[in-house]
C-alpha cells in the first residue's frame, strides 16, 4: 500500500469580511489530496484536508519542500505497525525532514494540511467517520452525541450596521444555533458596545455571546474593554493581545473576572506550554483554542491537549478554532469542550453540511467516511479538481 500522488490547490475564500486587524478579501486556503493505490468501487482511495481558515495558503512550502519529501519516501516508512493504515506521525516527520526547530508560522500550517489528510485517508480505509478513527487511536470513546457549538460571525463589513449584525445572528439562530461569537476592536469602544448590545438582543444573555479582538489590543486598551464589557457577563473575551504576549494575557486574566480565550495562533507544544505556565490561564475556567490545521496537524495538537492536562487544565477547556468539519471531528473524537462553526462566512470551508445534527447547543458529524468534506456542496468542485 502506498501513496501514489500528492496534490495541492489554493482555494480563495468567499466574501469580503474583516476583523480588527485583517481583511479576508484576499485570503485563500491550501487544499491537499493524498491519492493511494487502494481501489474501492473502481476509484483510488484519496485523503483530503486543508490548513484551516484565517491564514494564507501554503502552496510554495508544500510544492517546493514538503510534497517532494513525501513523494520520495519509501512506501513502507509511511505505514503503521499493522501495515494496513498510514502513520500520521511518520508522515509528519517525513515532511519536516531538515527543518530546524522553531519558526512555527506558515510551515506549521503546510505540514498540518498533509498530516490531517492522513486521518481522512485512514478513516476511509476503515470506512468510518474520522472521529471514530481519532477516538480509537487515542483510546477514547468519543462524544458521539455531539459537542457544544457556537456560531462565529459578527465581522466588520463595508456597509456595516448594528441591524445587519442582529440579522446575521438571527439567521444563525434559525439554523439551530443558540450561542454566538462576534468581533470587536475594529471600531471604537462606544461603537463596539452598541454592536454587543445588538447581538445580545438575539443571544438573549451574555453567556451565549463571546467577543474576539483578534490580538489587536495593547494592555491599556485591553483593560479598558475588559472593564466596559464586564457587566454583560459574556461567554468569553478572546485573543485579547498579541498571541505571544503571555504577560498581557496574564494581567488581563487577573483584572477580568470573566473567561478569556486564546491559543489559535500558537502552533507548537512549547508555545502552549508557555501559555499554560505564564499566560495566567485559570484551570476550570479559561478556553484554549489551538487549531490542528495551523499547528502541524492532529499529532501535535493531541500533544498540546495532553500538556494542558498535565498542568492542571481539563480538555473540556479546549475549543478548536476554525469553524469547520475537520475540527468538529477532532472535538468529538478527543472529547473536547466543543467547537465553533462558520455557517455564514469563509466558504467553501466554513460550517457544516446539512446532514450534521445541530440543536440543543450541540453539533455532531454525519456518518460519512473520513472528514466528510465531500458532503460540502461548495467544496466538492475543488475536491474534484484535485482527484483528476
Amino acid at each position: 500500500m502506498r501513496i501514489t500522488s500528492v496534490r495541492e490547490i489554493s482555494v480563495p475564500l468567499e466574501g469580503n469580511v474583516a476583523n480588527a486587524l485583517v481583511s479576508f478579501a484576499e485570503h485563500d486556503v491550501s487544499l491537499v489530496a493524498l491519492e493511494t493505490d487502494v481501489v474501492r468501487n473502481g476509484k483510488p482511495v484519496i485523503g483530503y484536508a486543508f490548513d484551516s481558515i484565517g491564514r494564507f495558503a501554503q502552496g510554495g512550502i508544500l510544492r517546493e519542500r514538503m510534497i517532494p519529501r513525501l513523494e520520495a519516501a519509501a512506501p513502507e516508512t509511511l505505514l503503521d505497525a499493522s501495515g494496513e493504515l498510514f502513520d500520521p506521525e511518520a508522515v509528519l516527520k517525513t515532511v519536516l525532514r531538515n527543518e530546524k526547530p522553531g519558526g512555527h508560522g506558515d510551515r506549521a500550517a503546510a505540514a498540518g494540511a498533509l498530516e490531517l489528510a492522513v486521518w481522512d485517508l485512514n478513516a476511509k480505509l476503515r470506512d468510518e467517520p474520522a472521529y471514530v478513527t481519532i477516538a480509537r487511536h487515542y483510546g477514547r470513546a468519543g462524544k458521539r452525541e455531539g459537542v457544544n457549538v457556537y456560531a462565529a460571525g459578527g465581522y466588520y463589513y463595508p456597509d456595516d450596521s448594528v441591524q445587519r449584525l442582529a440579522d446575521e445572528f438571527s439567521g444563525y439562530r434559525a439554523m439551530g444555533f443558540d450561542a454566538f461569537k462576534m468581533k470587536i476592536g475594529g471600531a471604537d469602544l462606544k461603537t463596539d458596545l452598541a454592536r454587543i448590545e445588538a447581538a445580545l438582543t438575539v443571544a438573549g444573555e451574555g453567556q451565549r455571546l463571546a467577543v474576539d479582538a483578534n490580538g489587536r489590543f495593547d494592555l491599556e486598551t485591553a483593560l479598558a474593554y475588559a472593564k466596559a464589557i464586564a457587566p454583560y457577563d459574556l461567554r468569553w473575551y478572546e485573543e485579547i493581545g498579541d498571541p505571544l504576549d503571555f504577560d498581557l494575557n496574564r494581567q488581563v486574566a487577573q483584572a477580568y473576572a470573566g473567561r478569556i480565550a486564546t491559543g489559535e495562533n500558537l502552533f507548537s507544544v512549547p508555545d502552549v506550554k508557555n501559555l499554560a505556565l505564564f499566560g495566567g490561564m485559570r484551570p476550570g475556567k479559561d478556553i484554549f483554542q489551538m487549531d490542528a490545521g495551523l499547528a502541524y496537524g492532529l499529532t501535535e495538537y493531541a500533544r498540546m491537549i495532553e500538556l494542558i492536562e498535565r498542568h492542571g487544565f481539563d480538555r473540556a477547556q479546549a475549543y478548536p478554532h476554525g469553524g469547520h468539519l475537520i475540527n468538529l471531528h477532532i472535538a468529538v473524537g478527543l472529547e473536547l469542550g466543543g467547537c465553533e462553526a462558520y455557517p455564514g462566512v469563509f466558504q467553501p470551508f466554513g460550517g457544516y453540511p446539512a446532514g450534521c445534527g445541530i440543536g440543543g447547543g450541540l453539533v455532531r458529524p454525519t456518518d460519512a467516511a473520513g472528514f466528510g468534506l465531500e458532503e460540502k456542496d461548495g467544496l466538492r468542485p475543488w475536491l474534484a479538481r484535485l482527484s483528476k
